[in-house]
């Protein structure tokens, strides 16, 4: 994905009323009648919403005589996806060294206070 493409897509992201929009998409294609109904806007803000989904390539509209019905493209949501995994590993790989790392702490801590106290440590 195009770093392009990836702003236009985290901007259309960015308002809840589009991430409302995709969900509703989600459960199959609509009118922009009834992806208006749930929202306290005007048809042409609504509109609006649906022209930077269109521009960021997460929905397609198309024309059935007076039905002009909307459908979401889930290829971008992909891309976007993708994108996000890798730092979910990244993270992940990070809080298990940390993990790691205080794993060994608490171990040492507990040597440390068996020392100071005179008991015998558990053979390995």
């Amino acid at each position: 994905m195009s770093p392009d493409h990836l702003s236009s897509t985290f901007a259309a992201l960015a308002d809840p009323t589009r991430r409302a929009i995709l969900a509703r998409l989600a459960s199959g294609e609509a009118p922009v009648t009834e992806l208006a109904k749930p929202f306290d806007m005007s048809m042409p803000a609504i509109s609006k919403h649906l022209k930077v989904l269109e521009h960021a390539g997460l929905i397609a509209r198309s024309r059935d005589a007076q039905w002009r019905p909307c459908r979401l493209e889930a290829s971008r949501l992909k891309e976007v996806a993708d994108w996000v995994e890798h730092y979910r590993r990244f993270w992940e790989q990070s809080l298990d060294r940390l993990d790691d790392y205080l794993r060994q702490l608490k171990h040492q801590e507990l040597k440390t206070k068996e020392k100071k106290h005179g008991r015998k440590q558990p053979k390995h």
